[in-house]
């Protein structure tokens, strides 16, 4: 199986040309190249489709072999990978995935794409369509106890679903692996929950960690960026545009509130090419 190792801000995924390879589990496939001693080592699996609804599908798995809605980092490094790799000449893509269908616009440098805008579509606040449980019809600043602590939780779906809270201590310094476990597992979260930690910096400039569903603690989230934006906005802790700042890198996310619509811009980065053997 040929593939390509990409990140994203340090989101890093192994890509394959679902033009040219099938693989016949996708899901164990992931499991095996995500694996960082005995694999590839990556945050996932994500095989690069025809689509007959768009441009391109993306179809993702993280590292435990779940499937994934959708991925912003990941879906930024599809966009260069089909650029640049020759599969389209377009500037504008459109790309299929399980959290709908998303729109893309390269910047390109010498033939290559570097910086990549995500349309990334509106944020839905519905809580059974988030999905989270719960007895109000939005879950915004909510209090919510787990661990024994109270949290103010702000459930959110960027076509995956995410749990956003602001908290004061400095999110460097947490023990992300022992909390984030909780909270993607908990109970009112019925297809588990991606969640961010953040710190406000100030009104133009958002501090965060992730711990992503399937795959734990990342270097960085597209999707959970434009959560977390959306979130502070709602909260009135931030302006319309944003700088996200994540371990591996910042990302620029406008919610345009009279479209209703995300916008995310980043880079993206190949690592290498290479081939796994049978």
């Amino acid at each position: 199986m040929k593939f390509t190792k990409m990140h994203g801000i340090g989101n890093d995924y192994v890509y394959v040309n679902g033009f040219e390879e099938k693989i016949a589990n996708p899901s164990e496939m992931a499991i095996r190249v995500s694996d960082r001693h005995f694999g590839i080592g990556s945050d996932g699996l994500i095989i690069i489709n025809p689509s007959d609804v768009a441009d391109f599908e993306m179809e993702m798995y993280n590292a435990d072999g779940s499937r994934g809605e959708m991925c912003g980092n990941g879906i930024r490094c599809v966009a260069k990978y089909v650029f640049d790799k020759g599969l389209t000449d377009k500037t504008s893509i459109s790309v299929e995935t399980l959290g709908g269908i998303k729109y893309l616009d390269l910047t390109i440098e010498d033939g290559k794409a570097v910086q990549i805008k995500v349309n990334m579509g509106a944020p839905e606040f519905v809580a059974e369509k988030v999905p989270v449980i719960a007895d109000t019809k939005e879950v915004i600043d909510t209090p919510f106890t787990v661990a024994g602590r109270e949290y103010k939780i702000n459930c959110i779906s960027m076509g995956n679903p995410h749990c956003v809270t602001f908290v004061e201590e400095d999110v460097r310094e947490m023990d992300l692996p022992t909390i984030g476990k909780v909270f993607e597992n908990h109970k009112i979260f019925p297809n588990k929950v991606n969640t961010e930690f953040v710190n406000v910096i100030d009104r133009k400039t958002l501090r965060m960690r992730v711990w992503e569903r399937g795959s734990g603690e990342t270097l960085a989230c597209g999707t959970g960026a434009c959560a977390v934006a959306v979130a502070a906005i709602l909260n009135g802790l931030a302006e319309e545009e944003v700088t996200v700042q994540l371990l591996g890198g910042d990302l620029k996310i406008r919610w345009d509130r009279t479209e209703n619509l995300v916008y995310m811009t980043g880079p993206a980065t190949i690592v290498f090419d290479g081939e796994l053997p049978e």
